[in-house]
């Protein structure tokens, strides 16, 4: 009786032994990869939860060819709500995310220590993985409002967004462009429907937004007040495009937003960034995944600017260097020499 406890303990034992082994073998399968986005309400967010799913593939996934997962096999990507591109930036040099999305002229910045960032430690470890689609500045007011261009904005109460996002610094870039500075108005700091709320509520007179159109916040906004986007055009716009590269005149279609007729504002491009220290065959295989056929068919319903995000214009407007991943991707793919 007693050898036959010892056997049966033994076996537990093992048992239990066996099952430790596999969930090691099983964690060390594992690859966790964040994607710092943006506001909830805006355009990162979602189009990082479309990416994210696209690179994924946990352990157990039915294979690509079978209706299964095509992404980096391990790998379970997640987008993590940020306040936004510098934010993202920030957190990349840091180590606190493996990857983020910014605005090219942010990352550029970021990159050389120079334009907004002048003075700061240049963040030489940022790397692209490649650009994704074109953002739009919005300067958001109500229809009667009365503010028809930024000179207008003098005055009021406008909210710039957050400090650690690419809307904040462009704003101040605008105001700079069209002779004013964040002094001359009442500055608040709202974020996605934050700034509905408050510009439907009389407590701001307008606000700006830099997103991929159409922004969920503003086609609810626009659905529920009658507003305009305030046109940025004219030579305060034109010497901002001269001056800075990543900057583009480009219209906002009529039909974006309910209501709102075709307005001339400038644009920048989105893009992917993570950081030299990340796996070569990681982000090789990551930005092998973004380009399959399988993701061209998540982007292409994902979301509305998931059309845009193409291979064909992957690298436009790259002014940080290529994560070493991500060009030996590209030129497989025959996009670089």
């Amino acid at each position: 009786m007693s050898f036959s406890f010892r056997n049966l303990k033994a076996a537990a034992m093992s048992a239990v032994l066996l099952a430790t082994v596999g969930v090691t073998a099983t964690a060390q399968e594992l690859k966790f990869f964040t994607i710092g986005t943006g506001g909830t309400a805006y355009t990162y967010y979602p189009v990082g939860g479309v990416i994210a799913n696209a690179i994924s593939k946990p352990p157990g996934s039915r294979e690509c060819g079978e209706g299964g997962s095509c992404g980096v096999e391990g790998l379970i990507a997640s987008a993590v709500s940020s306040r936004g591109s510098v934010d993202n930036v920030n957190a990349i040099n840091s180590g606190l995310r493996n990857s983020g999305f910014a605005q090219s002229d942010v990352a550029y910045w970021a990159y050389t220590g120079t334009g907004t960032m002048e003075g700061k430690e240049p963040a030489k470890d940022l790397r692209t993985i490649a650009a994704l689609f074109e953002e739009h500045i919005h300067l958001v007011a109500l229809a009667d409002s009365g503010i028809n261009s930024v000179a207008d904005l003098k005055g009021k109460r406008v909210s710039l967004d957050e400090p650690g996002s690419g809307t904040y610094v462009d704003a101040k870039l605008i105001l700079e462009a069209s002779g004013l500075s964040v002094d001359d108005v009442t500055a608040e700091a709202l974020k996605g429907g934050a700034a509905s709320e408050a510009l439907r509520n009389g407590k701001i007179d307008a606000f700006f937004v830099v997103a991929g159109f159409p922004t969920g916040s503003l086609v609810e906004l626009a659905s529920a007040a009658p507003i305009k986007l305030v046109p940025i055009e004219g030579e305060g716009a034109a010497a901002l495009v001269e001056k800075y590269g990543f900057f583009a005149a480009s219209d906002i279609p009529e039909g974006a937003y309910e209501g709102v007729a075709t307005t001339p504002t400038v644009a920048v491009g989105a893009q992917w960034f993570t950081s030299a220290n990340e796996d070569e065959e990681l982000i090789y295989n990551i930005t092998k995944a973004l380009w399959n056929e399988q993701s061209r068919k998540l982007l292409d319903v994902g979301h509305a600017k998931g059309k845009t995000i193409t291979l064909e214009t992957a690298l436009n407007g790259v002014g940080v260097p290529l994560h070493a991943g991500a060009e030996r991707f590209y030129k497989e793919a025959g996009l670089l020499k």
